[in-house]
């Protein structure tokens, strides 16, 4: 398992019950990830693996044991590694270009993985972290820019917040 060995940059896991809708949840799972970590030209393949494995977990899922199963995506070296955890699983045929293997886990469950290469000159080091844009509700949106706000007119508000209910004032 050459890409377990190596450092993973970025990880980011979902966990599904096996049934046929969690086909379109991976599909989303990877869409959403990728963007995020701005290597969306990797999609169609990696959303193409991710699918074929849940629908492989799913017909191969027991109904009497936990149908609880975890897609997983991983930066490690120079691949992309999509993962699965099932308690059956049965590997789908995959394409021979595709590294892939499956580990028993100590819990009954199997790892299954695929492992697609980055772009030429990318490695999982190279591809950014996440970053969150700060942004207003669609509320505050609407009121406008923030009015300048006078901190010490605040403060004698909150002193005289404080102060009447110090004072054993009730209402």
């Amino acid at each position: 398992m050459q890409a377990n060995a190596q450092t993973t940059a970025q990880v980011d896991d979902l966990t599904l019950i096996a049934l046929p809708t969690a086909v379109n949840c991976a599909d989303l799972f990877v869409r959403f990830t990728l963007g995020e970590w701005r290597l969306r030209n990797m999609t169609a393949e990696c959303s193409a693996v991710a699918c074929a494995l849940v629908e492989a977990a799913i017909e191969s899922a027991d109904p009497k044991t936990s149908r609880l199963i975890t897609l997983r995506l991983r930066l490690s070296g120079d691949y992309l590694v999509v993962e699965l955890e099932a308690a059956r699983f049965i590997m789908p045929p995959t394409s021979p270009d595709l590294r892939t293997g499956e580990l028993q886990l100590g819990n009954g469950t199997k790892l299954i993985w695929c492992e697609l290469a980055l772009p030429t000159g990318v490695n999982a080091n190279a591809v950014p972290l996440p970053r969150r844009e700060k942004r207003r509700s669609p509320a505050a949106e609407a009121l406008g820019d923030e009015p300048d706000v006078d901190p010490e007119l605040i403060q004698r508000i909150l002193f005289g917040l404080g102060g009447s209910m110090g004072n054993g004032h009730q209402r």
